[in-house]
């Protein structure tokens, strides 16, 4: 009996934990679709189990979502592409829902099997499907039809074609903003598979609609519709129907409108074409760079290198270099922030002189901003100024400052600044560092921030690794060494953090004459902090060092930190023991 029940097993449990309150049970259940589909077989997988995941309207998002995304992948399991189309009635129903992310799915898993199907299958099935969805009474499928109507176009007869742009045209002007605005997201989509003619004619008219629209969340998605169909249209149609769009776009009476044309600005101008950019668009982004809204001038500072590239250098300094220094002294510290993320890269762009001239004051003043996230955004991007100044003007001009941001009150610039070190440093070279930068990485391990202290660390490592060993013999370790005395515990403790980081880079023989000592010393400290430090240091230098060097030195210290009145020290001993023995194993 039990043998004979066996196939009907998965779909009765599926049912009942499908119907079950918890709904975990359900999502696992959903999530095991495809092991009880091979279970059941192709064909009962398509007679038993869709119909019965159409008819199973759960109430729960998370359920939907998980069952929409199955569907998508389940084309193998109902018998191969020739039977795809039986996995279009749940799908169509899970299109129709509330929850946007789960309409997004689903329109999603049409898509990916649309793209499998015949295009015989596509004709009889899919596109009945767009249809009854494009005209459904309820907003939602509307919305889904929208995302479809690409998979279906190119394969479908001339007539059937003039209908779904007709359908298309009706979703572009329909009641409900919502449809308007999928309408408007997909028309990039849906004009890629479409005749050059109709491109003109019908797509540009449904365009026009769009960028006329009086809902702004609806004309802001019309804005990523003129970059997608400018590549589409050959330029002088560009120029035409796209260009006075952009240009109109750029003086919406929505400033989200105006942020979008900012934020898509590079892509527009790839689409309208170098010449129509210098003669049209500059005027429209310097109106973007001085608009009244932050947000406005916030995206359109970010995009002022890109923009710069399009141009000749002279375009550049004429138009867009006083809007530069106009946004460097900007009132919102967002604005100079995305400013000051961006200008270093228009150094190459303007050139040695114009940077010279024009551009340094602006870093300048921007390194002195009082807001630090400015401040970081200059000092992270300072090689792209080198290359093009090189490091004696980049030394006299930036550096003072560069100093003056390592002493900075707020403690994320003091970390920047230390992470930028090693890069400054390969690009000034030893003599200069050792002039001027080598006592801040000393300073810096006393700090009294932590993450200062652990960076300053890593620091001395990333600098050993550059100027190599010998270097650090003679100006790192000396100076490291003597602060191992420091009356501050937390000090003490950074030292042991260092000596750990730096051992493996400078080698096992200056490990054991200079480094080990001071590490051993520190196990007699007062402190027990100190002490179970000392004990992860020492099982970090097992590796770097000889199996007789540690049978003579390690060990007998480690042991006699088991023995420590403080129930730390002892469980760190007891792990670098352990410790000790895999590596002694291992090798």
């Amino acid at each position: 009996m039990a043998a004979a029940d066996g196939p009907l097993y998965p779909i009765a449990v599926l049912i009942d934990e499908l119907k079950n309150e918890d709904i975990q049970l359900r999502l696992n259940s959903i999530r095991r679709l495809s092991t009880i589909a091979r279970a059941l077989g192709e064909e009962r997988t398509r007679k038993e189990l869709i119909p019965f995941l159409s008819e199973n309207n759960d109430d729960d998002d998370e359920v939907l979502l998980a069952m929409a995304e199955e569907l998508g992948v389940f084309i193998p399991y109902v018998g191969g592409v020739e039977h795809a189309h039986v996995l279009l009635p749940p799908l169509e129903t899970l299109c129709t829902v509330e929850e946007t992310c789960v309409r997004d799915k689903a329109v999603e898993s049409l898509c990916r099997i649309g793209a499998q199907m015949k295009e015989s299958d596509l004709v009889d099935w899919f596109v009945p499907l767009v249809k009854r969805l494009a005209a459904g009474e309820w907003f939602t499928a509307r919305v889904s039809s929208c995302g479809l109507f690409h998979v279906v176009y190119a394969s479908t007869p001339d007539q059937l074609k003039g209908e779904l742009r007709s359908i298309y045209t009706q979703l572009c002007q329909d009641d409900t903003p919502m449809v308007r605005r999928a309408a408007a997201s997909s028309l990039g989509k849906f004009a890629a598979t479409m005749e050059q003619n109709h491109l003109k004619t019908d797509i540009m008219s449904m365009f026009e609609d769009l960028t006329q629209d009086d809902q702004d969340s609806v004309r802001l998605l019309a804005v990523e519709g003129c970059a997608a169909l400018g590549k589409l249209l050959e330029s002088q149609d560009c120029i035409a129907h796209i260009l006075p769009v952009i240009v109109n776009f750029s003086q919406d009476k929505s400033w989200r409108v105006r942020y979008m044309v900012a934020n898509q600005l590079y892509e527009l101008c790839e689409a309208v074409g170098p010449e129509a950019t210098r003669a049209d668009l500059v005027p429209a982004y310097v109106r973007l760079l001085r608009d009244n809204e932050a947000e406005v001038r916030i995206a359109a500072a970010g995009k002022v290198t890109k923009f710069c590239r399009i141009l000749s250098p002279q375009l550049a300094i004429q138009h867009i270099l006083p809007c530069v220094k106009e946004l460097s002294t900007d009132s919102s510290q967002h604005v100079r922030s995305a400013l000051a993320s961006v200008i270093m890269g228009m150094a190459p762009i303007l050139g040695k002189d114009a940077t010279i001239e024009q551009l340094l004051p602006i870093f300048l003043s921007l390194l002195k901003d009082e807001f630090p996230d400015v401040r970081l955004n200059i000092i992270s991007k300072l090689d792209q100024v080198n290359q093009v100044i090189g490091i004696d003007l980049l030394s006299q001009s930036l550096l003072p400052a560069i100093v003056e941001l390592a002493e900075d009150r707020h403690w994320r610039v003091r970390l920047a600044i230390i992470e930028y070190i090693p890069l400054l440093a390969s690009q000034l070279g030893i003599g200069f560092f050792d002039d001027k930068l080598g006592a801040l990485c000393m300073q810096w391990l006393e700090d009294k921030v932590f993450s200062i202290r652990e960076a300053a660390a890593n620091n001395l490592k990333r600098l050993t690794e550059e100027f190599g060993p010998e270097w650090a013999m003679q100006h790192i370790i000396p100076e490291v060494l003597e602060k191992i005395n420091s009356p501050h515990y937390l000090y003490r403790m950074t030292i042991l953090r260092a000596i750990s980081l730096l051992a493996p880079v400078m080698g096992a023989d200056i490990t054991c004459q200079q480094l080990l000592p001071i590490v051993i010393a520190s196990s007699k400290d007062r402190v027990p902090n100190i002490k179970f430090n000392v004990a992860k240091v020492l099982q970090s230098l097992v590796s770097i060092l000889d199996q007789s060097l540690v049978d003579q030195t390690i060990r007998p210290c480690l042991v006699e930190l088991t023995e420590d009145p403080d129930v730390d020290v002892r469980y760190f001993a007891n792990e670098a023991l352990q410790g000790c023995d895999q590596v002694m194993m291992s090798s």
